[in-house]
C-alpha cells in the first residue's frame, strides 16, 4: 500500500461539498465534476453553476481531464481545446477573433472530433474566425475553404497544390489529401 501525496492541509481537506473534499473534486475528470455538481441541484444551485463553468472543457473533448492535472502534461492538441474552451465560456466577446489551430485533432476520439468541430461552429457563429493546420479528413470535409500546399514536404514542397471548396479538392490530381477524401 503506498500513501497518496495531497497539496492541501489537513485542516482543507476536511471541508466537503457533498461528502467530497477539495483533493477528491480535483481528482475527477470534467465529465465526472459535471455529472457530481449538475446531481448537486437540489441542495444548492451553486453545483449547477460549477458544472455550466466546466462544461466547455467537454464540449471540446477534454471530458477525460483530471480537474486537478497540471497543465504541462497536457499535449499541445490539449492545450489548444483549452484555449477554446475559455472563450466558448465567454460567450459573445467584443471584435473578431482569428484563431489558429495546429493539429488540434491529434489523439482525439473520432467522437471528441466531432464535439470539437461543433465548438469550431459556435466561434464561427459568434463572428470569429478559424484557420485550423490539419491532416484529418473530417475536419478537412467540414472546412469552408482548404488550401493545400505541396506537393511533398520540405524541398519537393512549397507549392500551391489546391486552394478551394474541399469538395473540389478531390478532384485535384495532384493533391494528396483529395485522393484521400
Amino acid at each position: 500500500m503506498y500513501a497518496v501525496v495531497k497539496r492541501f492541509k489537513e485542516e482543507v481537506l476536511e471541508v466537503k461539498y457533498k461528502d467530497k473534499s477539495i483533493h477528491d473534486v480535483l481528482e475527477m475528470s470534467v465529465d465526472e465534476a459535471i455529472e457530481f455538481f449538475n446531481a448537486s441541484y437540489g441542495a444548492d444551485k451553486n453545483g449547477v453553476d460549477v458544472a455550466k463553468k466546466i462544461q466547455p472543457l467537454s464540449d471540446v473533448g477534454l471530458g477525460y481531464v483530471k480537474l486537478g492535472q497540471s497543465s504541462d502534461t497536457l499535449s499541445g492538441g490539449e492545450a489548444q481545446r483549452v484555449k477554446l474552451a475559455s472563450f466558448l465560456g465567454k460567450g459573445r466577446t467584443q471584435g473578431s477573433i482569428l484563431f489558429i489551430f495546429d493539429e488540434p485533432t491529434t489523439g482525439l476520439h473520432f467522437h471528441d472530433i466531432k464535439k470539437l468541430l461543433a465548438s469550431f461552429n459556435a466561434l464561427i457563429e459568434q463572428g470569429h474566425t478559424i484557420l485550423v493546420i490539419e491532416h484529418n479528413t473530417d475536419v478537412i470535409k467540414s472546412a469552408d475553404w482548404v488550401i493545400n500546399p505541396g506537393p511533398e514536404a520540405g524541398d519537393a514542397g512549397g507549392n500551391l497544390v489546391f486552394a478551394g471548396k474541399p469538395a473540389d479538392l478531390k478532384k485535384c490530381k495532384e493533391s494528396y489529401t483529395g485522393k484521400f477524401l
